[in-house]
């Protein structure tokens, strides 16, 4: 069960429904509150004792104890009896709250006003709204007159006040100016010591054609400096009266931005005006705002997704199948990683899926009916769902058969993602990468166009041909900046990332240090950029790989500095235990291990499976390993995710089979 964890305001936790979850008294919000202040850091039971009582009872760390439990009880309630909790973890003397980046509303609140400063105006207008609204009220409201939370509290409101300002700087470049001085004005009230509100504040008046009431505002705020703080003004307020009396060019808007902001804010008024707020192509409209949304990335994609999922629920209770397969299919964007980010909400868009396409009467609304099964195989992507590969082939005929170019390439993209279903198939990807190129050159499918070049670029980087995932990556690139696509960016930063990796000769002096600080690099960019699928573990997962390749041990304190395995624990695991000496308990976790999911990082943990099966001596995983990984034997492991590699399969099929060999000997 995924949780989101709120602080911004009382302290509150949803589950991944969006359904509140009750917290029970409030020492068991206490405790949450204090681990979530700790940041993922280990919190003593005798410091919460301290935090939560002014004179700890005798029995404080028993109640300690109890509240935990059921806090774990709430928040991971199939956990069976006895198993090690993974959310709120014991360690050490103490508890640490272990909850993904974006599972705090604090957290993603700083990586959406931190990944604003990047963007353009109307991207940063957009992820500053959406971020201002997670504000419920003061941060940690009941626990404000504690200690442990006054730093924290302090830090949260400043950066309130600095989102709110750079909120009304894009839109004052965006010509948005009226707008951004009603919500200026009330914010200088509030908090009057803050020079740059007011410089913010009668710059906007003075570009809403209100001068006189700029140059009054700028006299209050010296007038309130000199007598309140015996101050005068900074040097941008009193440059900007000048600039003000003189009416100075500059004080204008650019051009570029302002036309475009003028354009969207009357284009978005008449179509409220002139569109019945019932009307189903409301609906329809929402969905292709939606798809453009999703492509900046960040909080960006997480809102597509989230309002996406509304606007087919939406489509549903009007009853009209016809509708919903339009909702539904009209989301087409493109998709490059194979691990969903969102597994419940994807399963929610299939399940709609296949009741739109039930609904939908036989021989008629073929367009609809692909793109309805290349959703399903899209979002059905990773898991074990034997409809998607049968879905793709079918879309991918029907959008064959209608020659829709934009049908096609939508197809083609679920066929990618289908084309998982064992080692080896770099090829077979980098085919429909180079059909996904060609087709969108031909028909100025910019966004499929960029999926082909990074599905090219995988597959080029699984055959070890980078000269060619470097052409790739460079296009992909030069599109991605020109058609404003910050997403891209973050795929091909990893990809620099892997080619070091792969490239630096292990035995190099500095090469793994310095293939290890560039992906420190990577993962920074990949920080807020709204896909928790490819985030999750990431970073731990390269770098244990790095480590693997350079015939290092394992180190689990890469994992806990950065949010730990994730969804790659079980994999890790054994090599970790390897590392400190504890084989038994490795051989116990490897037999433990799942197959890897059949997706970009398949080879890459099978070759880690291989390495710990071969140390342990587990020659039933040894042989299932060599099995699996045979057909990549001419690959890269892992370099078809375009993120990390081992270096080449061969080499552990080389390994696995000596231990095949040995063990025979042995048994005669």
């Amino acid at each position: 069960m995924r949780f989101l964890f709120g602080v911004l305001g009382t302290v509150a936790a949803w589950d991944g429904a969006g359904e509140a979850i009750a917290l029970k008294g409030p020492r068991h919000r206490a405790v949450l509150a204090r681990l979530i202040v700790a940041r993922r850091r280990v919190v003593p039971v005798r410091r919460l004792a301290e935090d939560l009582w002014p004179e700890p009872p005798a029995d404080a760390v028993g109640a300690i104890r109890t509240f935990v439990a059921a806090l774990r009880r709430t928040m991971e309630p199939e956990r069976p009896p006895r198993a090690p909790a993974r959310l709120l973890v014991t360690e050490g003397p103490g508890y640490a709250l272990r909850a993904d980046p974006g599972a705090v509303d604090a957290w993603s609140f700083e990586r959406a006003v931190a990944a604003a400063a990047a963007l353009p105006p109307e991207g940063a207008l957009a992820r500053l709204d959406e971020a201002l609204e997670w504000w419920r009220g003061p941060a940690y409201a009941e626990f404000a007159d504690e200690p442990w939370t006054r730093a924290e509290r302090s830090r949260l409101a400043e950066l309130r006040l600095h989102a709110v300002e750079r909120q009304a700087e894009a839109r004052l470049a965006l010509d948005l100016a009226a707008e951004a001085a009603a919500d200026l004005d009330a914010h200088v009230t509030e908090h009057p010591w803050r020079e740059d509100a007011w410089r913010l504040l009668a710059l906007a008046l003075y570009r809403s054609g209100r001068q006189g009431d700029a140059l009054a505002v700028l006299r209050r705020a010296r007038t309130l400096l000199a007598e309140q703080l015996g101050v005068d003004p900074g040097p941008r307020l009193r440059g900007l009266e000048t600039d003000i009396l003189g009416q100075a060019a500059h004080l204008d808007p650019g051009p570029a931005a302002g036309a475009a902001g003028r354009v969207w804010a009357r284009t978005a008024a008449a179509y409220n005006r002139t569109v019945p707020s019932g009307a189903r192509a409301r609906l329809e409209s929402t969905v292709g705002l939606l798809r453009s949304l999703a492509v900046t990335g960040g909080s960006g994609l997480q809102t597509a997704r989230r309002h996406r999922v509304a606007a087919i629920t939406a489509a549903e209770e009007l009853g009209d199948a016809e509708l919903t397969a339009r909702v539904i299919g009209a989301y087409d964007v493109p998709a490059i990683w194979t691990r969903l980010d969102d597994p419940e909400q994807a399963a929610r868009v299939v399940t709609a899926a296949e009741r739109a396409l039930a609904a939908l009467p036989p021989g008629r609304h073929e367009a609809a009916r692909a793109r309805l099964l290349a959703t399903i195989a899209l979002e059905s992507r990773g898991t074990r769902v034997a409809r998607g590969p049968q879905a793709a082939r079918q879309a991918e005929e029907i959008a064959r058969r209608l020659d829709d170019p934009a049908l096609l390439a939508f197809a083609l993209n679920a066929t990618f993602m289908q084309t998982f279903h064992r080692a080896g198939l770099a090829p077979r990807r980098d085919g429909i990468g180079a059909e996904l190129i060609a087709l969108s050159v031909r028909h100025g499918l910019t966004t499929f166009e960029v999926l082909g070049h990074l599905i090219r670029l995988q597959a080029r980087g699984a055959l070890a041909d980078f000269a060619g995932a470097d052409r790739h990556a460079s296009a992909a690139d030069r599109l991605a900046e020109h058609h404003e696509l910050p997403l891209v960016g973050v795929f091909t930063q990893w990809y620099a990332a892997l080619r070091l990796a792969a490239t630096a000769p292990a035995e190099a002096p500095g090469a793994a240090e310095a293939a290890e600080a560039v992906y420190r690099d990577a993962a920074a960019r990949l920080d807020g950029a709204g896909m928790p699928g490819l985030e999750r573990g990431l970073l731990p997962l390269a770098l244990l790989c790095l480590r693997t390749r350079h015939a290092r041990p394992a180190q689990a304190a890469q994992a806990d500095e950065h949010g730990g395995w994730g969804p790659y624990e079980p994999w890790a695991r054994p090599l970790v235990l390897l590392a400190r000496g504890r084989r038994d308990e490795a051989a116990a976790a490897l037999r433990e291990t799942p197959d890897p999911p059949r997706d970009l990082l398949f080879e890459a943990l099978w070759c880690l499976t291989a390495r710990a099966a071969v140390a342990v001596g587990d020659r039933e995983t040894v042989e299932r390993a060599h099995r699996e990984l045979t057909p990549a034997a001419a690959e890269l492991a892992g370099a078809g995710s375009g993120l990390l590699t081992l270096g080449p399969v061969s080499t552990y099929l080389g390994e696995l089979a000596t231990a095949l060999r040995n063990t025979g000997r042995r048994s005669r």
